[in-house]
This record gives C-alpha cells, structure tokens and sequence, in this order.
C-alpha cells in the first residue's frame, strides 16, 4: 500500500457549504478539528468550483476584498472579512509549474477569494495568518483538471497545502431546509464512497456516465471538478485516502476528503 511520505503536505478535497454554514451546530466543529490535525501550511493553495476562468488566472497576490458571490441572504453574511496574506512566492512557484507552450498563465492582481474559498478558511484557519493564493479552474474537463493537479503537486513537498473545494453533490432543487435526503444524493455519494476506496479512477473520470444519477447530483460539475485538481495533486497516494466529513447538509452530500 503506498503511505504518504514524510514532511509531504495533504492535499484536500472539501465540500465548502454556502454562507450559512457558520451557523450549523455540526459542520464548523468539524472543519476546525480538521485543520487542527494538520501539520501548519506554508501557504493555501485554493481551488474553488466558483471561480472558472481560462486561460487559468491567478488571484491576488496581496490582501484585497473578498469576493460576495451570492445573492440573497442576510446582510451579517456580507459582512463577514478574511485577511489573509497574499502568496506571491508561491504565485511565482505556480507560474513555473504550469505556464508552458500553449499554456498560458494570466494573473487578475484584484481578485479576492470567493465564498468557496474563504468560507471553509474562516472555520479552519480562523486566524487568517496563513498566505493564499486562489487560482481559477481553466476548464472542467476532469482529465485536463488531474493534469494541473499532477503539476502542482511538488508545492505539497514545499509546505503548501493544495485544497480542491466543492461540494459532493450539487443540485440546489435537493436542498432541503429540514435535512431531508433524496436517493439520488445519497446513491452518488455512496457510488463516490466506493469509487475513491477502491482508487477507481478511471470511474470517477466518466462519473457522469458511470455513477448512478450522476447528471442529476451535478447537472452542472463545476462543485465536483475540483476534486480532480486534488486526486492529480495527490496520484501517488491515492490508497491514503479518507473521507474526514461525511452525512449530509441540507440535503446535499458534504463527503470532504484528505489524501496523504
């Protein structure tokens, strides 16, 4: 079985939540206890399903405003700060890892992180002392996802901790304000349980085809596509897999994974 290696970073997948998440009974505990079982990151590399943008781009690199992406909900939740340190060191270390011929890097030097990037952050780092650096998803095909993911993966040798977040499943017609779970949500998240157990990863590439109702837990994939940025950062541990979150938030699978 292949261990994580030593000194070598996690790498995450997490199901984010949306603003309200801060008032669960259950989930920001568990959020908290996460990170605090994590060796301290030099730096936060976040991929978020909110922010999809090609050629990929690189978020700010200093401290700048968050970005409110919804719409809707209490004023107390526009309100809501997250300082962090900017990255550029490690902005500086993504640009050589991925720019290549036909590979273009842009940088978009006033783009805050989103609600699928700060939210978990303010539960697991609430300090907001860790640099971070988001960076856009190019394209949602998840063979060209893995690939950036493989790509990265030497930042984890370097104290970086590479975060995929989305949410397991996504179909905002199943949420459900008293918990109730449909079987389609809970079928695909089951089949994805399955899936990353047995390192299957040529099912969880064709998940639209091959899981049950796959089209209907993500009728679009932007909230699964991060995951396969975080199984490229973490192919040769694949077998380290756990899911640390599982159950069920307002209907929609919350399954938040840790390789390494």
């Amino acid at each position: 079985m292949t261990t994580a290696t030593p000194g070598r970073m996690p790498a995450l997948y997490l199901s984010h939540g949306a603003p309200p998440l801060a008032d669960d009974p259950l989930w920001p505990g568990q959020l908290a206890a996460w990170s605090a079982e994590l060796p301290r990151p030099t730096a936060i590399l976040m991929v978020s399903a909110h922010w999809e943008e090609a050629p990929l781009a690189l978020g700010a690199t200093s401290t700048v405003p968050l970005v409110y992406d919804f719409w809707g909900f209490p004023q107390h939740y526009y309100e809501v700060t997250y300082a962090a340190p900017g990255a550029p060191a490690l902005a500086e270390s993504v640009r050589k890892l991925l720019r290549a011929p036909g590979t273009p890097v842009q940088d978009i030097p006033d783009r805050g992180l989103d609600h699928g990037a700060y939210v978990p952050l303010v539960e697991m780092f609430p300090g907001a002392d860790i640099p971070v650096l988001q960076v856009s998803m190019p394209t949602l095909d998840p063979k060209q996802l893995l690939e950036i993911g493989r790509r990265l993966a030497p930042l984890r040798d370097e104290g970086v901790l590479i975060v995929g977040s989305g949410f397991f499943t996504h179909n905002l017609r199943a949420l459900s304000q008293d918990g109730r779970v449909t079987s389609v949500m809970a079928e695909f998240d089951d089949w994805g349980h399955r899936a990353l157990e047995a390192q299957d990863l040529d099912a969880l590439l064709d998940f639209e085809r091959k899981a049950p109702a796959g089209r209907l837990a993500h009728p679009r994939t932007e909230h699964f596509a991060p995951l396969f940025v975080t199984l490229g950062a973490a192919h040769e541990e694949l077998a380290t897999q756990r899911s640390v979150i599982d159950g069920f938030w307002m209907g929609l699978a919350k399954r938040s994974l840790q390789f390494g």
